[in-house]
């Protein structure tokens, strides 16, 4: 349940969203098994997964939503149908007594894709959508900007329409994290510097990667002097959580706070899966929140072209 990485949006016009909006369109898209000619499919599935014998499919606590994706994708190697369409085409070649044309050869690569699409592999992934109300926030707990895009359309398919923009903030991550490891003064009073850094060249001068370094020593400082920039940067909300923020704000390596941890632990859940679902997920939306309100605070406030900017629909 406890989300290790964000990417995070902002929403724009919520009038006549709610829960019962979602309640009345999540079931139209529910995932369902992949079907044999279907290379990817994504629809929303139980957060609960098979640990609840209670089917729902989204849940609402207090001001805030977690739905989950189900994706699934047929993985078929292009290598594997190159060498298909190399053995069928010269088996052909050699019956006919001629090269096949590049169109001839093309139509025989459409035809073993789709006989080896259905025996192909499935691949499973679930991806956890939280969704502040009342802050107008969103925050889909993957690594990859892409699948959580897919995840926002398929929350647009269900709504029928959702204006979103990637939080912004006025000033640029890679800048406040440069100039906060740069200059000590600079770091606001309640940061807490982690040990774990990536700064980049604006040329071709490659990567340098730390971790478990300490970020004031001389050989980071001199880094930085020669020009480079941070662009990935450990960093901590006391009593909520550490992570790395990366230059696209994102937010990855979650680990909350033993504090969060053990309040979890004991609440009394009377032993069921879904209770326990939803006192982790309500604490974990709590830290959360107050951890991005603090991080958007110490880079200058979000910036208002956000929600000027045209949105996706």
């Amino acid at each position: 349940m406890w989300f290790k990485n964000l990417h995070l949006y902002r929403v724009h016009a919520v009038a006549g969203i709610d829960g019962g909006c979602i309640a009345d369109r999540v079931e139209a898209k529910e995932s369902r098994p992949l079907g044999g000619s279907e290379a990817r499919r994504i629809g929303w599935c139980p957060p609960a997964g098979r640990a609840s014998t209670r089917r729902q499919l989204y849940h609402h606590l207090q001001g805030q939503y977690l739905l989950s994706a189900l994706r699934q994708e047929r993985i078929l190697p292009p290598a594997v149908v190159s060498e298909e369409v190399e053995e069928r085409a010269s088996a052909q070649e050699a019956a006919e007594g001629r090269k096949l044309r590049r169109q001839e050869k093309l139509t025989l690569k459409e035809q073993v894709y789709e006989e080896l699409l259905p025996r192909a592999f499935v691949r499973t992934q679930r991806i956890d959508l939280w969704w502040d109300h009342r802050r107008q926030l969103i925050g889909i707990n993957t690594s990859s900007r892409k699948r959580a895009e897919e995840v926002l359309d398929l929350l647009r398919e269900t709504l029928g329409s959702l204006r979103v923009t990637p939080l912004a903030s006025q000033t640029l991550p890679m800048r406040a994290m440069t100039t906060w490891l740069g200059d000590t003064g600079t770091r606001p009073a309640d940061l807490v510097m982690g040990d774990v850094v990536e700064l980049k060249a604006k040329g071709d001068d490659g990567v340098f990667r730390g971790r478990q370094v300490d970020l004031d020593n001389d050989d980071v400082q001199q880094l930085l002097e020669g020009g480079r920039q941070a662009s990935k940067l450990a960093l901590g909300v006391e009593d909520h959580m550490t992570f790395v923020l990366h230059d696209d704000l994102a937010i990855k390596s979650i680990k909350f706070d033993d504090a969060v941890i053990d309040e979890a632990s004991q609440a009394d859940d009377e032993g069921d899966p879904l209770v326990r679902l939803e006192t982790d997920f309500l604490l974990m939306a709590q830290a959360l929140g107050a951890s991005i309100d603090r991080l958007i605070d110490w880079l200058g406030g979000e910036a208002q072209q956000a929600a000027d900017t045209p949105a996706s629909n």
